[in-house]
């Protein structure tokens, strides 16, 4: 039995696309809201089976990994979050790059020797690596026009992702994998009419009108936080928003608190892009957070908490140095 585990983002969704379209298997799809990330804990498997696993943290996900290798299955495991200790096991092939300007795309693009490059630019700019993506479509020689298509469908792809739960998504992930799974190259999807991109679009632009109307209830040269209330288009416009925000201003820390129905928050921190370190250090010392250096949060905030969140971004990056 092949079984792909997949994060519900761009990065996740692109990342087994382009395995998938090299090497087309028969397999489980399991998938999730973008945090839904302890996706191995759904995993049951026996001696033989196969698993592919893709953008979810080894860290989250060790128990989940090890009960799979004891019981006999051959683990790929592309990532490029907090990792911990990575298991020496036979069963395992590990390709882990926490390098704050990677993604699981792009190290899939890598594994894969470039075959499918324009999905992984695409995959670069909707994880929001914008700077790295811009150099990739440069290199290939993609026109300025072509590489804002990537970047727009890279970013709708990323917010189906985003939601306390799937029914706040437009897609499932794993529908939203198969449908792209019928394109080679992520511009046959602009192209046709039919296709996820303009029905994702549509959405978008009115989700972020919504979040645009939002003024921040937190502002200095370091910090900006906005609060989002308890609707479905906050929760699916989050993600993307954190990011549209830390693109306007470079040198300063970003972070959206989205109203969860008991009363608690989910919260989305965005790193400076001039210095992206330190998302997932601050995230983690919440019960429910963590993340990479350039993007992390925490599932569930308490309402009391949030005076002693601003003031661990404040003093963290007042006093990070810029690598």
């Amino acid at each position: 039995m092949n079984y792909d585990i997949f994060n519900g983002d761009a990065d996740g969704i692109i990342a087994l696309l382009q395995l998938r379209l090299a090497n087309p298997v028969d397999s489980k799809l399991i998938t999730g809201v973008k945090r839904d990330i302890q996706l191995l804990d759904k995993l049951s498997v026996k001696q033989g089976d196969q698993v592919t696993v893709l953008d979810i943290s080894m860290e989250k996900n060790i128990n989940g990994l090890n009960r799979a290798l004891e019981a006999g299955a051959s683990v790929f495991y592309a990532d490029h979050h907090r990792s911990g200790d990575i298991p020496s096991h036979e069963g395992l092939t590990s390709r882990i790059n926490l390098d704050a300007n990677t993604c699981t795309a792009l190290i899939i693009d890598e594994f894969l020797q470039g075959q499918f490059h324009l999905w992984a630019i695409t995959a670069a700019y909707g994880d929001n690596l914008v700077a790295k993506a811009n150099e990739l479509a440069l290199a290939v020689g993609l026109t300025t026009e072509q590489a804002e298509q990537l970047k727009e469908l890279g970013t709708l792809i990323n917010y189906n992702g985003y939601g306390s739960k799937v029914t706040d998504l437009h897609y499932h992930p794993a529908d939203l994998f198969k449908s792209l799974s019928a394109y080679a190259s992520p511009f046959e999807v602009i192209a046709d009419k039919n296709s996820p991109f303009y029905g994702l679009r549509e959405a978008y632009e009115e989700d972020m009108e919504n979040a645009l109307a939002v003024e921040a209830i937190h502002k200095s040269e370091i910090f900006s936080l906005y609060e989002l209330p308890n609707e479905a288009w906050a929760r699916r416009i989050s993600g993307v928003y954190g990011n549209l925000l830390a693109n306007q201003n470079l040198d300063s820390a970003h972070g959206v608190l989205t109203e969860n129905s008991d009363g608690s928050y989910t919260f989305s921190l965005r790193a400076p892009l001039r210095n992206k370190q330190g998302a997932g250090d601050i995230c983690s010392q919440f019960d429910s957070g963590g993340g990479r250096a350039a993007a992390a949060g925490i599932n569930a905030l308490c309402k009391q908490d949030i005076q002693k969140l601003i003031s661990i971004v404040e003093n963290s990056y007042t006093h990070r140095v810029i690598a």
